[in-house]
């Protein structure tokens, strides 16, 4: 018998606990796998809308939601796992999952400390530094969101890659503090006070890459400080993220990129194998040189405090990637 996370209805405006309901369940499959650990991403209240935007279907009234999960196999009739293997799956927010065994990733236990960072959004922060904006040598990198999951990876990826400087924002003085002090960010400052005059005082040459998970005003303070040339990887606009559809998804101003010589590249990542294996090749990596510090928040509940958790990341309240364990 399982218990999981459904969408009572479709979110408009504002998410609530009232658009989620714990639903009993049965499942059956080829393997059947205890859920350990849920990933959470802000990414996933677009998929609670009925205007939804990503080019994926939303989730209905009724259906589970929740996407990454880690977990046990307890029983298996496949021959490629086995009880006891660690999987990973799209399986969401319950505390079973079941199905083919082509579903499941097998993972290693040995590889992290604790089987959370698998959880993490580093694809898309490698992909957005590395394969996106290109990052190296003598690139001054302002991220914007850098107490977040994506950012506060994608800053300390740039400074792997060789950037000469790495500026972040972030919504209060002490996470701006925690950038600097844990997270090896050379600068920040918390962007409640004006970012552009931040911006000019801790790059006055200029910024050379902007990684943008925000938008709205911390986009517009960046072009006003970005050198010619200046990469612009816009990756999201949490800003926005409670507004209706038109205002989700701002169209960046162009011609004042263009006026600067910006170049201006939006992009999507769709964690495909390829692009996660990239990232954990380059992770292992850093954290084994003593180069990167993986920053996490894991909040321990049961299933029915999963949405909770969920619109508390919605709110700020973590730093970091947010993972929950079931307990």
């Amino acid at each position: 018998m399982n218990h999981e996370i459904q969408l009572t209805v479709q979110i408009a405006a504002v998410p609530g606990p009232e658009h989620f309901t714990v639903a009993q369940t049965e499942i059956e499959g080829e393997v059947v796998v205890r859920t350990d650990y849920l990933g959470l991403a802000a990414t996933y209240l677009e998929l609670m809308r009925a205007d939804c935007h990503l080019p994926i279907p939303a989730w209905q009234p009724g259906q589970r939601v929740g996407v990454m999960a880690l977990g046990t196999v307890i029983s298996s009739t496949s021959p490629d796992l086995q009880e006891g293997d660690l999987v990973q799956s799209m399986s969401g927010w319950s505390t079973y999952s079941a199905g083919p065994a082509a579903t499941y990733v097998k993972l290693d236990r040995d590889a992290y400390p604790d089987p959370s960072y698998y959880l993490g959004q580093g694809p898309t922060a490698y992909y957005g530094i590395a394969g996106v904006a290109k990052v190296g040598e003598g690139d001054v990198v302002f991220v914007s969101g850098a107490a977040g999951g994506v950012g506060s990876l994608a800053g300390q990826i740039a400074r792997n890659l060789g950037a000469a400087k790495v500026i972040g924002s972030a919504g209060s003085q002490a996470k701006a503090d925690y950038l600097m002090n844990e997270l090896g960010f050379d600068a920040a400052f918390d962007y409640h006070h004006d970012p552009v005059s931040a911006l000019k005082e801790l790059a006055p040459e200029g910024i050379t890459v902007f990684f943008d998970t925000v938008g709205g005003a911390l986009y517009d303070a960046a072009l006003e400080v970005a050198a010619p040339g200046a990469r612009f990887a816009l990756c999201g606009s949490l800003s926005t993220q409670l507004g209706a559809a038109a205002d989700r998804f701002p169209e960046p101003d162009s011609d004042a990129a263009l006026a600067r010589g910006v170049e201006l590249m939006p992009f999507s990542c769709y964690h495909t194998p390829d692009q996660i294996a990239v990232w954990h090749q380059h992770f292992r990596t850093a954290l084994d040189q003593g180069r990167f510090v993986y920053p996490r928040t894991v909040v321990e509940t049961g299933i029915d405090g999963v949405p909770g958790t969920f619109l508390g990341l919605l709110r700020g309240e973590y730093r970091g990637n947010v993972a929950v364990r079931l307990v």
